[in-house]
């Protein structure tokens, strides 16, 4: 009989875990239906730092793949690539994103260099050693190197170049945890990428509205934006797949745009891509996002929606894009 067992790696949970970490719950529940109903058996595994039971559990169940959907290891993206890394050490074909292109994603510095010497358009970026270099007029967003943008992004975050009690405190950082990039204050789009047979499919961009909020109060899609519910943030950041005809050129430039990250990284699977866009309709590379979140909730799930595809379909591709290295 054709092996049709399907793996799916999470990250073991803490002990209290947050909505954020529980997400990953959402998404196994919703891939699960979707490969009972393409006829596969899904095996849930959890994953932690302990990696000689990851590879016994695995080499015991003999998958033909695993949809790997660690989102952390010992509460860090630091330790992300671990998963990839353990598959491709096992030869088990897997989801998503390969081990090299997860571990320069996660690092938004390593992202940023890659963009450089491709001519990709990025924000500046400065490390935490370099804030004499910052200009006094200009605003930044302080962010953490290895973890998902929004885990402790807020408003609070970001600040002026002249901020110079702000600037002393953020001498005080890990210049190895976090760094600083320069504040596009403008425009947010997401666009979603889907692997195949065929080669990527770059889904309907999406635009993150920024509704009602006051003066002066930045406009980020932070952890509150995200999670927390009952926040203003939350509540004030709807999404939207609806545009002007007029600007069919600036949507064009960031499905190329994509496209290039697609190619510049080796990516596969399923991506996000995160773009800041200027008052000059300059866009910018903001995150390049491997594996993002594909509960029934999320973007990504909108975004295959407004492209009419199905969720089983999606899957279906995903794993095809598995099977093909």
């Amino acid at each position: 009989m054709k092996n049709k067992k399907v793996v799916l790696l999470y990250n073991q949970l803490s002990e209290n875990p947050k909505e954020d970490e529980l997400d990953v719950i959402r998404q196994m529940r919703y891939i699960s239906k979707a490969l009972r109903q393409l006829g596969y058996t899904p095996v849930p595994v959890s994953f932690s730092i302990d990696l000689n039971l990851a590879m016994q559990t695995l080499r015991k169940i003999n998958p033909l793949l695993v949809f790997n959907l660690v989102e952390m290891v010992e509460g860090t993206g630091g330790l992300l690539y671990f998963s990839p890394a353990i598959l491709h050490h096992l030869g088990i074909p897997f989801t998503g994103v390969p081990l090299e292109a997860m571990f320069i994603t996660t690092s938004k510095i390593l992202t940023k260099k890659q963009l450089n010497l491709l001519h990709i358009p990025t924000s500046d970026w400065f490390t935490i050693d370099q804030v004499k270099k910052l200009d006094p007029r200009q605003t930044y967003i302080v962010k953490p190197i290895w973890e998902d943008g929004s885990l402790g992004l807020d408003e609070d975050c970001v600040f002026r170049g002249n901020n110079k009690p702000f600037i002393r405190k953020l001498q005080k950082l890990n210049s190895q945890r976090f760094f600083i990039e320069q504040f596009i204050d403008g425009r947010e789009f997401n666009l979603s990428i889907l692997g195949g047979k065929k080669g990527p499919q770059v889904m309907p961009p999406a635009e993150i509205l920024f509704r009602d909020y006051p003066a002066g109060k930045p406009r980020i899609v932070g952890y509150n934006a995200k999670w927390t519910e009952d926040s203003f943030e939350y509540n004030h950041t709807p999404r939207t797949f609806r545009f002007r005809k007029n600007e069919r050129p600036l949507l064009e430039e960031l499905k190329r745009l994509a496209l290039l990250c697609w190619d510049a990284f080796d990516l596969r699977g399923y991506v996000r891509v995160d773009f800041r866009v200027d008052r000059d309709n300059q866009p910018y590379v903001l995150e390049v996002n491997g594996n993002p979140c594909i509960a029934p909730e999320s973007g990504y799930v909108a975004a295959i929606k407004q492209a009419g595809l199905k969720f089983p379909q999606v899957v279906k591709k995903i794993m095809e894009d598995a099977l093909l290295r």
